[in-house]
């Protein structure tokens, strides 16, 4: 009876084998919950922070026009700033994202010379992707170091590349190693090509935000050199001619 009761508790405390695609599934949805704990921006997150932060300034601005013109006036007229800020906000990329998706940009080159590299010393796809994650940090260095994982553990380059297209920065390296792992190609050159390309991309995106801060600080320095202007040039001449105007 003893015996029987031991036997049956062993046979419920055995872990139960599960298949490589069980187990993969379950490493990768903890790399994700990983990678989703240590900043990745949530979506679900991002669109309440926005809509929170549109709500915060259309709602005093609505109210205030509300309280100054008073009346149906200033109901209509507030109603309508509060919607159109509300949407403006909204629309407005958050600095996150913003940052985020400079940074995966300016690091994209880089990442892409080093997985060539590994490659032409003889290194795994897998094994040149996880080399140049731990190189990389940062948002490139945590989705390529998931993907080699995914790689390593057997699951096929198409799908492990897949995951990475819907990061806007990342779906050429992707598009391009989905070809190159469908067709057997030689995928060294073309991304030597591509590290080029984005190379290329990072420096215009450089030199148009460049330009951009020359055409947003024409305002700030005109009202700064306005007073200045107007006290050493407008107001001496006023006077002599006031003076010899006014004088017999």
């Amino acid at each position: 009876m003893l015996a029987g009761l031991l036997t049956t508790l062993a046979m419920l405390a055995w872990p139960v084998a599960r298949s490589p695609a069980v187990r993969l599934n379950a490493i990768a949805s903890s790399a994700a919950s990983e990678t989703q704990a240590r900043g990745s921006p949530d979506p679900g997150s991002m669109s309440a922070s926005a809509a929170g932060r549109g709500m915060a300034v259309a709602a005093p601005v609505g109210v205030a026009l509300f309280l100054f013109l008073g009346g149906l006036m200033g109901a209509c007229a507030g109603t309508v700033a509060a919607i159109g800020l509300f949407a403006a906000v909204r629309r407005r990329e958050p600095a996150e994202v913003r940052r985020r998706r400079e940074r995966m940009g300016a690091d994209l080159p880089f990442a892409v010379d080093l997985i060539v590299a590994s490659l032409r010393a003889g290194q795994p796809m897998s094994g040149a992707v996880e080399t140049t994650a731990a190189a990389i940090a940062g948002p490139v260095g945590e989705r390529l170091s998931w993907a080699g994982a995914r790689m390593r553990l057997g699951a096929p380059p198409e799908e492990a590349w897949t995951a990475l297209s819907d990061e806007p920065a990342l779906a050429p390296l992707a598009r391009t190693m989905i070809r190159a792992a469908q067709s057997g190609a030689p995928v060294a050159d073309v991304l030597t090509r591509l590290a080029d390309d984005a190379r290329r991309t990072a420096q215009a995106r450089a030199s148009a935000a460049a330009r951009r801060v020359g055409v947003h600080a024409v305002a700030p320095l005109g009202l700064c050199f306005l007073p200045a202007f107007v006290f050493l040039g407008i107001v001496p001449m006023v006077a002599g001619l006031a003076g010899q105007i006014l004088l017999p």
